[in-house]
């Protein structure tokens, strides 16, 4: 079959591979689309030491159950499209037991640990299953809507850690896909109103099309004093920093509101993620700082339920479709900030 595999920094090959075998507990799902994530062009510029190379990669796909392993548990059946939380957690360790299975501490990932989606067909591992990783999706779903339930997940699992309610004010800081998911899935969860800053005029071009209230640029407009006028003086219920870069975590918890809520969605690189903070802030306005990393088979669920239901503009989102040997034009499209998400979908 036909795949995307990581090799090393800068070396990733679209080549020919065996298709897998559906072993015991498992299913054979053949993939007619991936999304290609930030991590996986990060992983093409700069390696990825989590990744056992050489492997097939890509963690946001969808596909249709073509075979069922005898032994598979679970109520599966041939045709099903399936999606999956597919940070594979161990189901024993302290996290998992208390339904923390994001922050399992043996966690192996899909395209990883184990083979990814970038390729024709993937076979689903008999743990995957056993622990709910695997979530149908309605079938009228376009494939390439469906592939977004991954990264949509993500963003499900900070807005309910922020506990949006209706009515709220939420300031998303950084207008890639991930903070416009960010913000589409805020609104979706009640809030009222949605700002965003972004430095990139592209990307802001690109929010214009969203629900977005206020688009600000940091270079030339005054945030704080835009959050103001917009939250009649007392600052954000709600901010989500989804950009990775020092400023805006630091300046986050100067925009909340007190007793307000600052998501630090976005990771900052190693040995470059240390913060200058007033720690003043935090403790006279009993501000409440999180963070948000990946996501669990439920918040999965939650996505599959949103964009079938048409409560996020998965359209939008996935504003490339390519052929899975156009990896490279993938990626390009992503560097140049042209596209938000690109998948790659079977021809």
């Amino acid at each position: 079959m036909k795949s995307i595999v990581y090799y090393a920094p800068g070396d990733i090959r679209y080549e020919d591979v065996p298709k897998p075998v559906c072993g015991a507990g498992e299913i054979l799902v053949k993939v007619d689309a991936c999304a290609v994530c930030g991590t996986d062009l990060k992983s093409k510029l700069h390696g990825n030491p989590r990744i056992k190379a050489p492997c097939i990669i890509g963690h946001e796909f969808t596909g249709l159950i073509e075979e069922i392993c005898p032994t598979t548990k679970g109520d599966w059946k041939i045709g099903d499209r399936i999606v999956m939380a597919t940070s594979i957690s161990c189901g024993q360790c302290y996290y998992c037991r208390n339904n923390l299975r994001n922050l399992c501490a043996n966690l192996t990932p899909i395209g990883f640990a184990y083979s990814g989606g970038m390729a024709e067909y993937i076979s689903i591992p008999a743990i995957a299953l056993e622990g709910g990783h695997a979530v149908k999706v309605p079938n009228e779903v376009p494939a390439a809507w469906a592939a977004l339930s991954e990264p949509l997940s993500c963003a499900v699992n900070s807005v309910q850690q922020c506990n949006i309610q209706d009515g709220d004010t939420v300031l998303v800081m950084g207008a890639g896909p991930m903070g416009l998911l960010n913000a589409v899935a805020a609104r979706a969860f009640g809030a009222s109103k949605i700002l965003l800053t972004e430095l990139n005029e592209l990307r802001r071009k690109q929010a214009r099309q969203f629900d977005i209230d206020r688009i600000i640029n940091p270079d030339n407009e005054d945030v704080s004093e835009i959050v103001k006028q917009e939250t009649g003086g007392i600052g954000a219920d709600v901010v989500i920093v989804a950009a990775p870069a020092a400023l805006p975590q630091e300046q986050a918890l100067s925009l909340v509101r007190k007793r307000g809520t600052v998501c630090l969605f976005a990771s900052l690189p190693a040995g470059k993620s240390s913060l200058t903070v007033d720690s003043r802030l935090i403790h006279y306005g009993e501000i409440r700082v999180i963070g948000s990393s990946d996501s669990t088979p439920e918040h999965v669920q939650k996505a599959v339920e949103l964009i079938a239901s048409k409560k996020i503009p998965a359209a939008q989102i996935a504003s490339h479709q390519l052929p899975l040997e156009q990896i490279e034009k993938a990626f390009e499209l992503m560097q140049s900030g042209e596209a938000l998400r690109v998948v790659l979908v079977s021809s």
